[in-house]
C-alpha cells in the first residue's frame, strides 16, 4: 500500500501502538538507569556489586533471546511479547522490596529476561511491517517515542529519588510497564508465518545470524562504550561535583531524538558507512570529552556528543543486521544484534565499574574511548576489504 508521496505506507495503526508500548517498556527500563546505583549505594553496595548488578541484566537478557525461535514456535510472536512485558512488570514491582545486594541481583536477572524477550520481539515485529525499501527510516522513526521518552525517564528519576525517595520511583516505573502492556494488546501483530522455517536449524544457526557475525562484533564493541555512561554517569558527575546530573540524559537524548529523524533515510539512500563512521567519531568525542570534564559546560557538551553519536549508530547497526537476513530470520537477526550489543553493556558495566573502583570514575572513560577508536579502526578495515572484493569480483 502506498501514502501519499506514493510511497510503500509505513505508518500503519499497529505501528504506532507498538511504537508507544516500545516507548513505555524503555522509559521503565531508563527511569532505573542513573537511579538504581544510587538505590544500591544506599544500603551499603560497592562499586564492583553495582557494576555485578547492573551487569547481569545484560547477561540474564543475552540467555533468554537464544530461545526467540522456541517461544515463536511455541506461543507465537504477541504471546511471546506479551509474556517479556509481564515479566518485566513483575521485576519492577521486585525492585521495592530489594534491600540486599542478593534480593537486587536476583531482581535484576528477571529483569532481563524480560527486556530479553520484548526487546527482540519487538524490532523483529516491526521489521515485518516497516516496508523493506524504508526500512532504515522505519526503524529510526520507531525508536523516536523511546528516544523521546528516554530523554524524560532519567531526568525525572533523578528528581523523583530526590524529592520523594525510591518507592515513588519505582510506582512510576511499575505503571509505565502497565501502559506499555496495555498498547502491546491492542496491536494486530502478523501471523507467524515463518516459524517452522526456523525448525530447520542447526547448531548455532538456530541462535546466530551469521551472515551478520561482523556488525555483531561492532555492535559489541559499541555496548562495551556505552555501557560506562549508562551505569556511572551518576556517579562520575559527584565525583567532578557537577550538580543535576539528570540533565546529561535529557540533552544526550534529545540530541539522539533529532538524529534520528534523518539517519534513517541516510541510511536508506546511501548506505551503512555513511552513517556508522561519523556516528562512531561522535561519540567518540564526547567520550574523550567525559575523561577531561572539569565543569557542567564540558559535561554537558559531553552529552551533545552521547546522543548523536548513539543516536546514529544504534538504528543503523540494527538495520544493517536485519537486512543481512532473510524474511524468515529477522527473529534471530535481532537477537543476534542486542545480544551483541547487551554482551558488551553487561561486560563494560562489570569491567568498568572495576576501573572506576581503583582509578575512579573519568579514567572509565578513557578507557571506553579507546574502544570506539577499535571501533572505528574494524570498520575501516572492512570497508577496504569489501572494496578490494568488489573490484576482483568485478
Amino acid at each position: 500500500m502506498m501514502d501519499a508521496a506514493g510511497k510503500e505506507r509505513l505508518w500503519s495503526k499497529d505501528f504506532i501502538f507498538l511504537a508507544v508500548s516500545n516507548a513505555l517498556l524503555f522509559s521503565g527500563f531508563h527511569i532505573l538507569i542513573p537511579t538504581l546505583p544510587l538505590f544500591i549505594a544506599s544500603y551499603g553496595g560497592t562499586d564492583a556489586q553495582i557494576g555485578l548488578i547492573m551487569g547481569s541484566f545484560t547477561f540474564s537478557a543475552i540467555l533468554i533471546r537464544f530461545y526467540t525461535a522456541v517461544g515463536i514456535r511455541r506461543m507465537g510472536k504477541k504471546a511471546f511479547l506479551v509474556s517479556g512485558i509481564v515479566i518485566c512488570l513483575l521485576a519492577t514491582v521486585g525492585y521495592y522490596w530489594a534491600d540486599s545486594v542478593a534480593w537486587s541481583l536476583a531482581v535484576r536477572i528477571l529483569h532481563g529476561v524480560g527486556f530479553g524477550i520484548a526487546t527482540t520481539m519487538y524490532a523483529t515485529i516491526v521489521s515485518d511491517l516497516i516496508p523493506a525499501s524504508r526500512r532504515g527510516e522505519g526503524m529510526g522513526y520507531f525508536g523516536l517515542g523511546t528516544t523521546l521518552l528516554m530523554a524524560l525517564a532519567p531526568a525525572i528519576g533523578v528528581w523523583i529519588v530526590e524529592s520523594y525517595g525510591f518507592a515513588i520511583l519505582f510506582c512510576m516505573a511499575t505503571a509505565s510497564q502497565i501502559f506499555a502492556l496495555y498498547w502491546t494488546r491492542a496491536a494486530r501483530v502478523p501471523a507467524a508465518r515463518y516459524a517452522a522455517a526456523q525448525t530447520g536449524q542447526s547448531g548455532l544457526d538456530r541462535f546466530v545470524e551469521s551472515k551478520a557475525v561482523f556488525p555483531a562484533f561492532l555492535s559489541l564493541l559499541f555496548g562495551v562504550s556505552i555501557g560506562g555512561v549508562l551505569s556511572f554517569v551518576t556517579l562520575l558527575a559527584r565525583e567532578v561535583h557537577i550538580a543535576n546530573a539528570g540533565y546529561f540524559f535529557l540533552i544526550a537524548t534529545s540530541n539522539v531524538f533529532l538524529v534520528r529523524l534523518v539517519v534513517g533515510k541516510v541510511f536508506d539512500r546511501k548506505g551503512p558507512a555513511w552513517v556508522i563512521i561519523p556516528g562512531a567519531i561522535i561519540l567518540l568525542t564526547g567520550m574523550l570529552l567525559l575523561s577531561k570534564v572539569s565543569s557542567p559546560a564540558l559535561f554537558l557538551w559531553a552529552a551533545v556528543c552521547y546522543g548523536l553519536g548513539t543516536g546514529t549508530l544504534f538504528p543503523a547497526l540494527q538495520t544493517w543486521m536485519i537486512n543481512m537476513a532473510v524474511p524468515e530470520r529477522r527473529s534471530i537477526a535481532s537477537a543476534t544484534f542486542f545480544n551483541a550489543l547487551d554482551t558488551g553493556v553487561g561486560g563494560g558495566a562489570i569491567v568498568l565499574g572495576i576501573v572506576a573502583g581503583q582509578a575512579g570514575y573519568q579514567a572509565v572513560y578513557f578507557y571506553a574511548a579507546n574502544v570506539i577508536i577499535c571501533f572505528i579502526a574494524f570498520y575501516i578495515l572492512y570497508l577496504i576489504r569489501q572494496t578490494r572484493k568488489q573490484l576482483i569480483e568485478n
